[in-house]
């Protein structure tokens, strides 16, 4: 059953102000963009182009179609099996960071390479760094516990010229996020981080079943998922509240390295152990950011050691 594109306009107007897109996805222009993208668009019952999102080369038909109309990456692809995230909700969560940075820069965003921001689980999509870079031109570092992700997302960053701004680091260890990537002396205004969301594979599929019943579709989905995903990017033990509470623990110790930590968080579940936390480590400030789009609602996790003197003097 088709999604009625008059309830996809009004999700996407939930979207960040300035996210590219927050209007419905014009097939004309995109499939000018990548001509790769024509073989997957189909008119449905409304009249209206749209693709199979449940159709894997599809989707990354389309994410190709939208970094290369909107953010300029000529080449982009993934290995077959890896996560191919939808860009308007990764996209928000840079956006929504951005106003995150700007409030200890006198309500100003701050752009250029000199802004340092860590992808923790850059993916094999590098997709964050991608977009931050073009709206920002920040500098990223990507980092990623799987060989053949790091591997994808440095050929993504070398084909398309971005070497002096993007750079992709192994993470050796599973139980460590910025220990062995953070080198000592080095400075990052921002960390952000997709985590897995599930504790488990079944509760990943259970998931994935649920969003596709409630597009009318009633078949089983499998291990691939709708936007598919290695085991390291859907799941972990303890889930996403385990993950992140991890990473707390462990930004401590990086205090005076990092002026913001963030994390996305897509179950409101997950927010009192994450506060409990956050408690434990003394952070100085923390912030929680809502964002939307239809009855899909996450939200930006976001703790800093520093007060706001000591932010403010960041930018100095």
């Amino acid at each position: 059953m088709p999604v009625n594109p008059k309830r996809v306009s009004e999700e996407k107007a939930q979207l960040h102000p300035r996210n590219r897109h927050k209007n419905r996805y014009d097939f004309p222009e995109l499939m000018k963009s990548c001509p790769e993208l024509v073989q997957f668009v189909i008119t449905n019952q409304y009249n209206d182009l749209s693709i199979d999102f449940k159709d894997a080369a599809a989707v990354k038909a389309l994410n190709k179609a939208l970094l290369k109309h909107f953010y300029g990456v000529e080449l982009w692809d993934i290995p077959d099996g890896y996560l191919c995230p939808p860009i308007p909700g990764r996209a928000d969560y840079l956006h929504y960071a951005a106003d995150l940075l700007a409030q200890s820069n006198g309500n100003s965003i701050p752009r250029g390479k000199t802004v340092k921001v860590l992808d923790v689980g850059v993916g094999a999509n590098c997709i964050y760094p991608l977009i931050g870079h073009h709206e920002y031109g920040w500098s990223f570092v990507g980092s990623d516990i799987d060989a053949l992700a790091v591997r994808s997302a440095a050929n993504i960053v070398e084909a398309n010229g971005l070497g002096k701004y993007i750079s992709i680091r192994k993470q050796n260890s599973k139980t460590q996020f910025f220990k062995g990537i953070i080198n000592t002396g080095e400075k990052f205004s921002l960390t952000i981080c997709n985590p897995p969301f599930h504790a488990s594979l079944q509760e990943a599929i259970q998931c994935t079943e649920r969003k596709w019943k409630n597009l009318g579709h009633q078949q089983k989905a499998d291990a691939t998922l709708n936007f598919g995903g290695r085991q390291n990017e859907l799941w972990c033990a303890g889930g996403e509240e385990g993950f992140v509470r991890n990473m707390i623990a462990e930004s401590q110790n990086f205090a005076t390295s990092v002026l913001w930590f963030t994390s996305l968080l897509s179950k409101k579940e997950s927010l009192p152990g994450c506060y409990y936390a956050l408690k434990q480590v003394n952070a100085a400030q923390v912030q929680t950011i809502n964002m939307a789009q239809g009855q899909k609602v996450s939200r930006l996790l976001a703790w800093s050691f520093m007060d706001d003197a000591a932010q403010q003097q960041w930018w100095k």
